[in-house]
């Protein structure tokens, strides 16, 4: 008699088969691990509570200086038309990458090696000085007279460059996220939609983008959150009115460089939490049916219970093709 039909005859006979006492795995190394934290957090906060040189009246004071928050206004600015322009580039950079025609095709790789391949805040420099390389434009024959001429100048002080220079670079980085999100798709599923008759632009927006989309979010949030903490390097342009100049002019002026830090940092720390949430959101939309997010079937109870007492009442053991009471098995039948 095996052990499932000791058990099945003890439950037939009114008692219950005994429980396993398991034991649950000691894992002190968690606990030691968690009690340094939990030391190391507790001494931090002492630090910051009573080192009186962090000055929090200074920082609770510059939290919501105008100046500060015009800056704030001005940093998200800077990062929305930055993250614009990169984006509308690098959806055309990345659809030449992927054309059949090799002048297209390297050139798009040109773009991305220069622009990767150099500093941001050299671009940003170059950017800021570019009416001195250029004071006009001209536009007529090659090598000939010009028809028409444009005197280069920047009435943004600065903006206009920091938004190109900041997106130029950004686009050369969103260009090789856009190519990987495009290529993650099975090339079967352009062919089969070609095969139903839809035309080449629908195929790329009805079926290959969205399901490119779920591997493009994840680190195009990851770019523009990068963008927003770049936006501290427009100085080399130079445009004045982002966050970091406005709060080392104001540590300037009060010889207080820390606390005016702390205000910087708090006021980034707002606006990249503010940023992950929605993109956690974006990626829960995406990744639909894909990301293992979909919660367990519900069992019906009753089904349950009827599958429990057609199992004790089998009195052999309830394997794939062994010995039950539905039916003979291949030498029962005289085979």
């Amino acid at each position: 008699m095996t052990a499932r039909q000791a058990d099945t005859a003890e439950a037939t006979r009114g008692g219950a088969p005994e429980l396993i006492k398991a034991v649950p795995v000691r894992h002190p190394g968690r606990w030691i691990a968690a009690a340094i934290i939990l030391i190391l957090a507790a001494l931090a906060v002492q630090s910051l509570a009573t080192n009186p040189r962090f000055a929090w009246g200074t920082v609770a004071a510059y939290i919501r200086d105008v100046n500060v928050v015009q800056g704030v206004g001005w940093t998200l600015l800077l990062t929305v038309l930055s993250m614009l322009l990169a984006i509308i580039l690098a959806i055309v950079l990345a659809f030449m990458r992927q054309s059949d025609n090799p002048i297209l095709r390297w050139s798009s790789w040109f773009w991305v090696w220069f622009f990767r391949g150099t500093p941001v805040y050299t671009q940003l420099i170059f950017w800021g000085l570019v009416t001195v390389l250029y004071p006009t434009i001209s536009l007529g024959i090659p090598f000939g007279p010009a028809l028409a001429t444009y005197i280069l100048s920047d009435p943004s002080k600065g903006f206009i460059p920091a938004v190109l220079g900041l997106g130029l670079n950004e686009s050369a980085y969103l260009a090789e996220i856009f190519r990987a999100g495009l290529k993650s798709v099975d090339r079967g599923q352009m062919e089969a939609a070609e095969a139903l008759g839809m035309r080449g632009t629908k195929v790329m927006w009805r079926i290959i983008l969205p399901q490119a989309m779920r591997v493009i979010v994840p680190p195009t949030g990851n770019e523009t959150i990068g963008m927003l903490k770049t936006t501290s390097l427009v100085l080399a342009v130079p445009f004045t009115y982002d966050l970091t100049f406005v709060t080392n002019a104001l540590a300037n002026r009060t010889y207080q460089p820390i606390p005016l830090l702390i205000v910087a940092a708090a006021w980034y720390l707002l606006v990249t939490s503010i940023l992950m949430v929605g993109q956690h959101y974006i990626e829960k939309y995406y990744g639909r049916g894909v990301d293992n997010l979909v919660a367990a079937a519900a069992v019906n109870p009753a089904a349950a219970k009827a599958a429990a007492a057609r199992t004790d009442s089998v009195p052999g053991d309830a394997i794939p093709g062994g010995p039950t009471a539905a039916g003979p098995t291949i030498e029962e039948s005289g085979r």
